[in-house]
């Protein structure tokens, strides 16, 4: 897979945006839901990408890792109205179709993009 950070703001998801798409639950992928995800990588119609959350994992972190899951705080942009800080859980990787991103919500800033491709680096 190819990472190259690369966000052009023009309607179409890029490496380092942070889009709006459905995502399909992890206990049951029939269902899902429409959420942020940060592009990691695109090949043709194909998008890599990792969830976000407003959940604020930091209190349970000990917790999250006994069962596998992995979060990092990426702060806070346009991706929310409201602002709330974020984080991006670097375990589960999804691969999502291109058309199934619904919106833009904004370009991560590059050094923080980095830091969550060398810590997700162990999940891809």
């Amino acid at each position: 897979m190819d990472i190259e950070y690369s966000p052009v703001l023009d309607g179409r998801p890029d490496p380092g945006e942070i889009v709006w798409a459905w995502v399909p639950y992890e206990e049951d992928p029939s269902r899902g839901k429409d959420r942020p995800v940060l592009v990691l990588a695109r090949d043709g119609n194909r998008l890599t990408a990792l969830a976000l959350t407003s959940k604020d994992h930091d209190r349970d972190e000990a917790q999250e890792a006994r069962a596998g899951r992995y979060w990092m705080d990426v702060g806070t942009g346009d991706w929310d109205r409201r602002r709330r800080p974020s984080e991006v859980r670097l375990d589960r990787v999804l691969t999502l179709d291109v058309y199934a991103v619904r919106r833009e919500g904004a370009a991560l800033p590059r050094e923080i993009f980095d830091e969550v491709v060398r810590e997700a680096r162990r999940f891809l």
